[in-house]
């Protein structure tokens, strides 16, 4: 023995958890943005199919015996207060929840942050499709169904009359995005962290389906698809394995014992 220690080896999940590129991810984190908005307007149109396939899953729905959406938004409506809460909510949250979480991702848990985008973006791009395939109005358009849409009634709204709003497809209420992008977010919170009370993140889900339920802007089944599709992704794309660096802590590493003790004698 020489008495030299040796340079320990490279720590796979070291090189795993190391950050990419701030200016790549901020370049496909807004590319995924910007993909969800005009994806959408591009799948405008058909409005009378939008309508047709509304009633249909507003009919499916009664039939499967789900909760009716309208139960949700009676209790909305006792109090101005908690309605205007539930459309501001839907308004704020969506974007700017999913955009600090993908940013705390990035800083804090960067192996973590990597799965979570390229699941995001998987959904999203998977969700693009359907409004091509089945264009869908949401419940607060339908006749019939005793729902009122509470964005236009109480505030605040972020859409306009459909025919002279150009910045958003408002048939394209299948899936829902709001509900997918939450989901994601409970469960990436979930995986990359040891909190104990870790769980309570899916509060933002639930919170963010009885709000798109209640407000009238998406139908149940808007979620279910959605969930189904967030599952398909979370089956394909695999968290990293938990370590102390991406589930603990910060993001230094330490070198295995053995490591620094190679060639130093015993």
């Amino acid at each position: 023995m020489n008495g030299r220690t040796e340079p320990a080896e490279a720590d796979p999940d070291a090189i795993a958890t190391a950050r990419p590129p701030l200016l790549r991810e901020f370049l496909l984190v807004a590319g995924l943005f910007l993909v969800y908005k005009l994806g959408r307007q591009l799948a405008d149109g058909h409005t009378a199919q939008a309508f047709r396939n509304g009633h249909h899953v507003w009919n499916l729905e009664r039939a499967v015996r789900l909760p009716s959406e309208s139960d949700v938004q009676s209790v909305l409506l006792h109090g101005d207060t908690l309605v205007h809460l539930a459309n501001t909510y839907y308004a704020t949250v969506h974007f700017p929840a999913t955009l600090a979480f993908l940013v705390w991702m990035y800083l804090r848990r960067p192996a973590h942050y990597v799965w979570a985008r390229r699941v995001l973006a998987a959904v999203t791009g998977a969700a693009l499709v359907l409004p091509f395939t089945f264009p869908l109005a949401p419940p607060r358009m339908l006749t019939g169904t005793g729902l009122i849409d509470t964005a236009r009634v109480y505030g605040p709204s972020v859409y306009g009359p459909p025919s002279s709003d150009h910045l958003s497809n408002q048939f394209a209420a299948m899936p829902s995005l709001h509900f997918g992008w939450a989901l994601m977010v409970a469960i990436g919170l979930i995986a990359a962290t040891r909190s104990p009370w870790r769980r309570l993140w899916l509060l933002h889900p639930l919170i963010t389906l009885l709000v798109i339920v209640g407000t009238a802007n998406h139908y149940w089944i808007d979620a279910i698809v959605a969930t189904a599709m967030l599952g398909v992704a979370l089956a394909l794309i695999h968290p990293p394995h938990r370590t102390r660096t991406t589930a603990g802590r910060g993001t230094r590493h330490l070198a295995p014992k053995e490591s620094v003790l190679v060639g130093a004698g015993r």
